[in-house]
């Protein structure tokens, strides 16, 4: 397993929005997300900034992304969101969600 932290900005007035999909995220995005081998996944927020945690039980983190990304529901899910986000400027070449570096963890 391996554990992912990955961070990206709100826009300004788009928190209220992003909260409330949130709060019902479609069955068939989550289904997505479980098929691509991600489990106990978290997103969390402060001040315009969103953090989120997963981790990844496959073995080929990018066929599963490929995978996801692929998929039409998954696409229609960050249609909406992709407009409310705005990724940090130090991200990766090709970055949305700015990949972090886990520093500490303590089972």
């Amino acid at each position: 397993m391996t554990r992912y932290g990955m961070t990206i900005r709100i826009k300004a007035g788009c928190e209220e929005e992003y909260r409330r999909h949130h709060a019902a995220v479609w069955p068939e995005v989550l289904d997505m997300i479980r098929q691509c081998n991600i489990a106990n996944y978290s997103i969390f927020l402060k001040d315009s900034i969103l953090f989120s945690y997963f981790e990844y039980h496959g073995s080929d983190f990018k066929a599963d992304m490929d995978r996801m990304s692929a998929d039409s529901k998954t696409q229609m899910w960050w249609a909406i969101m992709g407009p409310m986000q705005e990724p940090v400027e130090n991200r990766k070449a090709g970055e949305w969600w700015a990949e972090m570096m886990e520093v500490f963890h303590m089972d």
